[in-house]
């Protein structure tokens, strides 16, 4: 930082008498220093727009970007943010005296600046930030000054204090307006949250104003498969525009993206109603992650996984999770079961009843297995995978028990399947999947609920060569090991008749 003595006199007489006068001081630096503290108040700020003093400020800061008077500099952009949080009369003047070009100015400079601690953009990008709230002038004005270019140099500054506020512009100017969202979205506007997302997956973020934009571009906005496909590993797809997520290998960026839309979409489970591409694109991206699993290491703990593979696979499943539990809460015959219509049509019943299958079954029926084992010295097969991270068995139940709830055409697909036995299996405590009991009940409850037929299945199983294991006793069910696969189910126990 620097400020000569003699700085003071480079700055027209016109600017200082008035600050000199709005303060009550007899030094500039003393000047901002006291409308600075003044100008945190609302009584403060407004005091100051009566007497005209953004102007003011305005000239200051063009004059010290010419002479180099950093400590002036940082004093004006503070004072200029204050007086531009949430007084509108200081905003209109703001924008109606080119503020937005000198600050724009000042953006450029100090990026060419070799600052480690960026404190002049930070301010620069508070000031705009504020701006942006006033109102669609003010956003279009900032817009047409600073898109694309100013943008895409400033999302590379990789600061969440940079990050921060820039998210908090782009969301504000585009919030209301889906023709700028295409722009951002497009081929010169997708660098921009691109870099963002690099950016805030690196170092992450303090406000949620960079979720708020991603909402608006991925859940409300189809823009899902076109960013996920700009953040992939280089080299990895030939054709950018192509949402095919065939190869296996994933960023770190895509990862992280997942992980955040997750985030959203559960927080805002029923008010958002998201496009049909982002669910099959979802789909696509964790049908190619299951083919990760052989080649990752087991993880012992839950989500986040600490592994991009991982971290693809769980959170693409949560997103199904929530897609579907989002769309059965509608009820009505809308658009927001296209969504869910689009999942099952891609095949995703089959799918998680054939992971459910592949994988070994949980610790209570292993050890129903185990008891027959010591009976018949068979053991499990060899094929049976171990699950990916803690949880990976409930993350897919949950899936399944969502798509049943009021849909009889997935009950009865199910039942053709023979998926009843697989769910019924599910109901039980199972350390490595927390709440696993909980979302089977829940699957089995969706799955019998007003279906006769699903109803009188599990009504007329046999018990044969069963197991019997207390925790599975507790729920009035026995495990029954088929002779010839191996493999565990749950049957309906008898229970004797006791005097009431």
């Amino acid at each position: 930082m620097k400020n000569s003595p003699s700085l003071e006199q480079s700055i027209p007489e016109r600017i200082t008498q008035r600050l000199f006068i709005a303060s009550n001081s007899c030094t500039l630096e003393a000047s901002l220093e006291t409308l600075i503290e003044a100008s945190k108040s609302i009584e403060g700020r407004s005091n100051l727009a009566s007497q005209d003093i953004l102007p003011c400020v305005l000239e200051l800061i063009q004059c010290v970007i010419n002479i180099s008077g950093d400590v002036l500099l940082l004093s004006s952009l503070k004072l200029l943010r204050n007086l531009c949080a949430g007084e509108i009369r200081n905003q209109n003047v703001f924008i109606e005296q080119n503020g937005v070009g000198v600050v724009s100015r000042v953006l450029q400079d100090a990026m060419l600046m070799n600052d480690p601690d960026h404190v002049i953009i930070r301010l620069g990008l508070q000031v705009l930030a504020n701006v942006s709230l006033a109102g669609e002038e003010h956003q279009q004005a900032i817009w047409h000054r600073l898109f694309p270019d100013k943008f895409l140099l400033l999302s590379r500054i990789t600061y969440h204090e940079i990050s921060d506020p820039l998210s908090m512009i782009i969301y504000n100017i585009c919030s209301r307006h889906s023709e700028l969202v295409a722009s951002l979205c497009g081929d010169s506007g997708l660098p921009i949250i691109e870099e963002i997302v690099r950016t805030v997956s690196s170092v992450g973020f303090v406000e949620d104003w960079v979720k708020l934009l991603l909402s608006r571009i991925c859940l409300e906005e189809p823009y899902f498969p076109r960013l996920f496909s700009k953040l992939r590993p280089i080299d990895t797809y030939k054709d950018s525009n192509k949402a095919e997520y065939r190869d296996v290998s994933f960023s770190s960026e895509q990862a992280y993206l997942l992980t955040i839309i997750s985030e959203i979409l559960n927080e805002q489970i029923g008010d958002i109603v998201v496009p049909k591409d982002f669910a099959a694109c979802v789909y696509r991206i964790f049908q190619s992650s299951i083919s990760i699993i052989d080649s990752t290491p087991i993880c012992k703990s839950g989500l986040p996984t600490g592994t991009i593979a991982g971290d693809v696979l769980g959170y693409s499943l949560t997103i199904l999770r929530d897609i579907c539990a989002q769309d059965s809460k509608k009820g009505d015959k809308d658009v927001s079961e296209d969504a869910v219509d689009v999942l099952l049509s891609l095949g995703l019943i089959d799918l998680l009843l054939g992971i459910l299958h592949d994988i070994e079954p949980p610790a209570v029926l292993k050890k129903a297995l185990q008891q027959g084992e010591n009976e018949d010295r068979t053991s499990l097969p060899n094929s049976l995978k171990a699950c990916p991270y803690k949880g990976f068995r409930r993350d897919i139940v949950a899936v399944i028990a969502n798509c049943l709830y009021r849909r009889k055409h997935v009950q009865d697909d199910i039942r053709k399947k023979n998926g009843v036995f697989v769910l019924l299996q599910q109901c039980v405590a199972d350390e490595n999947n927390p709440f696993l009991r909980e979302w089977g009940i829940w699957a089995v409850r969706n799955l019998l609920e007003g279906n006769l037929e699903n109803q009188k299945l599990v009504s007329e199983l046999e018990v044969q060569g069963s197991a019997d294991v207390p925790e599975i006793a507790e729920l009035g069910l026995r495990v029954e090991v088929d002779p010839k696969t191996r493999r565990a189910k749950l049957v309906n126990a008898p229970r004797p008749f006791q005097d009431s």
